[in-house]
């Protein structure tokens, strides 16, 4: 089975340092998604909350 043309892959951006730590693949078939989620910062050394943020 062939993989669907409706996801891409986005970075994840800390709102505090603005670093992309994460990089993750969302559906974009419904449209742009507003994601925003609480991952560990390395350069922060903490919590933070991170973006969805595409290059």
């Amino acid at each position: 089975m062939a993989k669907s043309k409706a996801r891409e892959y986005v970075w994840l951006q800390c709102t505090e340092c603005k670093a992309l730590n994460y990089r993750t693949e969302v559906r974009v078939s419904g449209g742009t998604p507003k994601l925003s989620l609480k991952k560990f910062c390395r350069v922060e050394r903490k919590h933070t909350e991170h973006k969805l943020k595409r290059k």
